[in-house]
């Protein structure tokens, strides 16, 4: 009964799996801030995604790891072909070929020297900004690059003004055209990203706040979902999830594209540590999480769980 009258479902190709590939290692390295995730070689992120495919998983997200020395002030490494994320996506579309869809990560952050989305300039009075215009250029040359290395989807990250409508020309103008867009649209300066910088390697001094969205606010974000969707996005994103389910909620409401949400590391470290110690249970808190991003209004949904909860769905499919 509970089955039948259900009003949310979620299912394996609802999500899509992040994973980090970085460059130098032999051996997948444990990330100690975000428990049973990895970063990843080449050849075990091949076997992950083959892993992702086999489950039935809608997409996997690739987060490239470089080299210290490798960053420069303007992540040239980035869109390197022979850089680490370009060679891991090549990598991953001989594995998997169109059996998942295959997304890039289009920012700097992880490639950049002082770890900001964007190329660092001076304002009149001699204050350090990131350039949004000089950015939107590296983001050109990034996403380009991705797609001749495979990429089924780039997903800019970095909240800069007209980015999406730059990268849509630069594709075009390259013969991408049926390479999609995900556009980061209501991504906050949020204090759950935490994990995430020690699993790529962050660089970062400072924040991120002149450019991220502040966490009060809500009708500014649901004005960056609208001029992104003008400007030509075939997805948006939420990110984070859990402490946004709002925003999600609104920008499903007024978004005639795919919704994403991204629950993200600290969401992730947050239930893994509770469960560590007994607090809760791990399993259906993890469930419940899901669920409720689905809920809120999200059609794709990226959590490190991607696998795991995919397990729990088949295994219940076969309970029954």
């Amino acid at each position: 009964m509970r089955r039948l009258v259900g009003e949310t479902s979620l299912e394996p190709r609802h999500l899509v799996l992040p994973a980090f590939v970085a460059d130098g290692i032999d051996e997948p390295r444990p990330i100690s801030s975000l428990p049973g995730v990895y970063q990843h070689t080449i050849d075990s992120l091949r076997r992950e995604s083959a892993a992702a495919a086999g489950a039935g998983l809608g997409g996997i997200m690739l987060f490239g790891v470089p080299r210290e020395q490798d960053k420069d002030a303007r992540g040239t490494c980035g869109a390197d072909p022979d850089g680490i994320l370009n060679r891991a996506l090549r990598a991953v579309r001989e594995e998997v070929g169109d059996d998942l869809v295959v997304m890039a990560d289009t920012c700097l952050d992880e490639f950049t020297d002082h770890g900001h989305c964007g190329v660092l300039g001076t304002d009149p009075r001699g204050e350090q900004i990131v350039d949004n215009d000089a950015t939107l250029l590296a983001y050109n040359e990034l996403a380009v690059a991705q797609a001749a290395a495979g990429a089924h989807v780039v997903s800019p990250s970095g909240m800069m003004d007209g980015q999406i409508a730059s990268i849509r020309h630069a594709l075009d103008l390259k013969g991408y055209q049926d390479v999609a867009v995900l556009a980061y649209s209501a991504k906050y300066a949020s204090a759950f990203y935490g994990p995430f910088r020690e699993a790529v390697g962050s660089s970062l001094r400072g924040d991120r706040r002149t450019y991220q969205q502040d966490p009060a606010n809500l009708r500014e974000s649901l004005r960056e979902v609208r001029l992104d969707l003008e400007e030509g996005a075939d997805m948006v994103m939420v990110k984070p999830a859990m402490s946004y389910l709002d925003v999600l909620r609104q920008t499903a409401e007024v978004s005639d594209v795919p919704v994403a949400a991204y629950q993200v590391s600290g969401e992730y470290a947050m239930i893994s540590a509770a469960a560590e110690r007994g607090w809760i249970d791990h399993d259906p808190a993890v469930m419940e999480s899901v669920l409720s991003i689905r809920r809120a209004g999200a059609d794709i949904v990226l959590t490190y769980w991607a696998l795991h909860v995919a397990r729990l769905l088949a295994e219940d499919r076969g309970g029954r």
